[in-house]
Parts: C-alpha cells; structure tokens; sequence
C-alpha cells in the first residue's frame, strides 16, 4: 500500500494552529508533517506562534520559501515585486499567494499521495484551497462535511445515485436507510437555471444525508473514493471516518488557550480614543504586514502599533504611482489626522453595534472579514 503523506499548513493565524492541536492531541498515530509558507513579510507575532507550537508538538513547522528567490538569496517578496515590475499584488492580481504560498507548497509535497488538512470552522460558510493536482487531497475536520467540494459534486452526481446507494445498503438498515436512500434517489433539477439550482440541491442533498448520519455518510464516501485516483483511496482504512465533531470560532480559542501555545499576539486589542470615548483595536487575520484584505482600522492599527512596518507598507506605494495597498485611497491619505479621526469613529460605532459577542478579540466583532480574502493565506 502507498503511504499517504499527511500534512498542515501553518499560517500563523488561529485556526490552522488550533487544527495542529486538535489533530494531535485526537489523532496522534497521524503522522502528520506541518510547514509554513514564509514571504519574508510576517509580523513577529506570527513567527512566535510557530515557535510555541514547535514546543507543543515536539515537531519541526517546515520553512518554506519560494524557489527562485532562495536561489539568488533574496527576501521572497521583494524578488517577485521586482520581477512583477513594481505592481502591488491586489485582490484581483494575487501573485503574491500563488508565488509564495501555492507553488512553494506543491513543490515541497511533490507528486507523492497527499492529504492536507484545512481549518475551516463549523460555523463559516466557504471552501478552502482545493489543489489542482490530482495528487493532493483537502480534508475538513472542523466542520461536520469534511470532504472537499470537488468530492462531494462527485458522490452526489445524478450518474452515481445507483453506486451511492449500493454503498449505503452496506452501512445502514431499516429505517434509517430508507430515510438516506430518499435523498440519495432523488436527482437534481435541470432547467434554463440549472447550475443555481443545482448547487441549492446538492447543500440540501448533502445537509439531509449529513442529517442522516456523519459517519454512515463518511463511510459512504471513503467507498466511494476507492474507485477514484484521490489520495484516500490508497488506504484501507482512514480514522477521521468516525468524526462527528463540529469546531466553531470559541473552541478555536479554547483550545489555543489550553494548549499553552496561547492566541497569536496580534488578535489581543489595543485601546484607543476618539472624541473622548475609548474603542479597541486590533489584527484580525494572519499574512503579511501589508496584507491588502485587511481593513481600514486594521491600517490605523499597524500605523499606531508598528509605526516601522507601516512606514515600510507605505515606501511600497510611494516607488511607483497610482500603485496602493487599498484600491481607493493609499496609505499617506489613511493617516491623515481627520481620516484617521473618521476610521476610528466609524470602528467605534461598528464595535457598539457589535458588542454582544462578548469576546475580547477584535476578530469576533469585525462583520465577518475573516471570511473573505485568500484562504491559502488566512486559515
């Protein structure tokens, strides 16, 4: 049999950490290789946090950097911003999460049989980083679906209703087989609408056949793949089969904090003032410094809390113009003191609106912008 390469990406942030815990304090005979992707443009705080899992695991977070600009000795980022001819990487040009995240972690897995587990929560609604190559395979374990999009638009093919529902018959009986088979029989809708209705149909197939058992519906799957080329399919038998667990973002933080490994530096909020009323502040994501998902308030905390790193963001803008980290306004007009004034104002009324969340980490009051942006980056 193949043996089957496991592994994490560590991004520096709270749930790719909390997911190299869970699955080795739940899973510990998972042998299980852990890396992380270095731009040469992380805060501090980020390479703390792999130092403290370091110690927790008793393991080694690989360092990985791109190809080219190890060769010639040069910092990650800057060598592509220069090949890139001085273009700032944006939402709708990431280069700089293809070049220094991507291809440094296809190279480093190669073509051996790969699953790679993503820690996206049980209470956020998005898909993780799904490779390309046919070798590597995204596993979920915090959610109650932890297969991958692509699997699942497979298993739940109207052509392979008869198969799944043979695959079933071997797991389930009586009463509870009927109820599984009623949805499995039942074929998506094809009309002028096709593929909306299609996607609607296949969550509600997939929530009612959840609803009907997450292991039979895992064992189902992990049959099914046997007859498919993923990664999973080289093993007899696979121990996140029996999982049933669902993490949100509180288990995140527990598990962090009873760890000892402790929640990245840059989440705990810092105090400020406008107007004579107090509001706080904070990172709500992993990434470079100069991250250009990150809001407004999050710029006003960099200028404030890492005044070198902000002046180092802004030297960025300055060597080409029309060039900026935010698509509308550059970093020189964000810290202009009555800009500054409204960012902080408009956070103030957000974080009031917001406040029975009850956490002490911004990222819990922030409208969900941890859910967006690049997820190779940010999990």
């Amino acid at each position: 049999m193949t043996k089957i390469k496991h592994v994490i990406g560590i991004s520096g942030g709270k749930d790719s950490a909390a997911l190299a815990i869970y699955l080795n304090k739940k899973y510990p005979k998972l042998d299980v290789t852990y890396y992380f992707c270095d731009t040469g443009k992380e805060l501090d705080e980020t390479y703390q946090l792999i130092k403290n899992l370091e110690i927790y695991l008793g393991k080694k977070v690989a360092h990985l950097t791109a190809k080219e600009p190890e060769q010639a000795g040069a910092n990650p980022f800057d060598f592509y911003y220069k090949a890139f001819r001085g273009y700032l990487p944006s939402s709708q040009a990431r280069w700089c999460t293809k070049k220094m995240k991507l291809e440094p972690f296809e190279e480093f897995v190669g073509d051996s049989p790969v699953v790679s587990y993503v820690g996206i929560r049980g209470d956020e609604d998005r898909e993780g980083y799904i490779s390309k190559k046919p070798n590597i395979q995204s596993i979920f374990p915090f959610r109650r679906n932890i297969w991958s999009e692509d699997v699942i638009n497979r298993v739940l093919d109207n052509n392979n209703i008869s198969t799944i529902a043979e695959l079933y018959s071997k797991q389930l009986k009586g009463t509870a087989l009927k109820r599984a088979l009623d949805s499995v029989q039942k074929p998506f809708a094809e009309d002028k609408h096709y593929k909306e209705v299609t996607s609607r149909n296949r969550k509600e197939k997939l929530n009612s056949l959840l609803d009907a058992g997450v292991i039979p519906f895992n064992q189902v799957v992990f049959g099914f793949l046997k007859s498919t080329d993923y990664p999973l399919a080289l093993t007899e038998d696979y121990p996140l089969l029996n999982n049933e667990d669902v993490l949100v973002r509180e288990d995140i933080f527990k598990i962090l904090e009873e760890s000892g490994v402790g929640i990245p530096g840059y989440y705990h909020k810092k105090e400020y003032e406008v107007d004579g009323k107090k509001g706080e502040y904070a990172r709500s994501r992993s990434g470079c410094y100069f991250c250009f998902f990150q809001q407004k308030i999050e710029w006003i905390w960099l200028y404030e809390q890492h005044p070198d790193l902000f002046e180092k963001a802004m030297k960025y803008e300055n060597e080409k113009e029309g060039f900026t980290w935010n698509q509308n306004e550059s970093l020189k007009d964000i810290i202009q003191p009555r800009r500054m004034e409204h960012i902080k104002k408009e956070h103030l009324r957000r974080d009031g609106k917001e406040k029975s969340a009850k956490s002490k980490f911004l990222i819990d009051i922030l409208d969900n912008t941890e859910d967006t942006g690049c997820t190779a980056c940010f999990i």
